[in-house]
């Protein structure tokens, strides 16, 4: 896979400059290593299509992203800036996935869903299409559909489809009881 990979590399100026930074202070880093924040991102997709005047930037095929110990990985990623901020990230695959070192944690923090959805305005993940989030191999958390709202730090699950149900899984004896925390 990795000799498929192309890097996508150009200089950084103006818009596509911002849109680098921006994806360092993602949210969805929040919740891992502090030094995550300080270390370079490295992006590679197949193909890279960067519109410094719409805002918009797309990477398909084999996308890669890595900063520190967050690492998503998906077949596209769409990134859309709006005045230099980010209004929001998709990332799809079969599956598109999440993993991240938490600050203090000995196992990494993982999430996968054929769609993850960042938006930057309503402070909100949304994991679609199978959506899974775990942090050690026996807890877990499984729904069609998961809505991470940071604001409030609340998980909203399910959906209104036949046979969709939300599924916990939590081994006795764990530290806490609770649920995986979002990525």
């Amino acid at each position: 896979m990795a000799a498929m990979m192309v890097m996508a590399s150009y200089r950084l100026t103006g818009g596509l400059l911002g849109t680098a930074l921006l994806l360092s202070l993602l949210p969805v880093t929040g919740w891992g290593l502090t030094s995550d924040h300080s270390q370079p991102i490295n992006i590679e997709a197949d193909r890279a299509t960067l519109n410094e005047k719409t805002g918009n930037s797309v990477y398909e095929g084999n996308v890669y992203l890595q900063q520190g110990t967050l690492v998503l990985q998906g077949s596209k990623m769409t990134v859309q800036l709006n005045d230099n901020t980010i209004d929001t990230l998709v990332l799809t695959g079969d599956p598109a996935t999440y993993r991240q070192r938490p600050d203090g944690k000995e196992s990494d923090q993982h999430a996968e869903a054929g769609r993850i959805e960042f938006h930057a305005k309503e402070d909100r993940i949304i994991l679609l299409e199978n959506a899974r989030v775990w942090q050690s191999g026996d807890e877990e958390f499984r729904s069609d559909r998961i809505v991470f709202d940071l604001k409030s730090n609340t998980v909203n699950a399910g959906s209104n489809k036949p046979g969709d149900r939300v599924h916990i899984i939590l081994q006795p004896g764990s530290k806490q009881n609770k649920l995986p925390v979002p990525p």
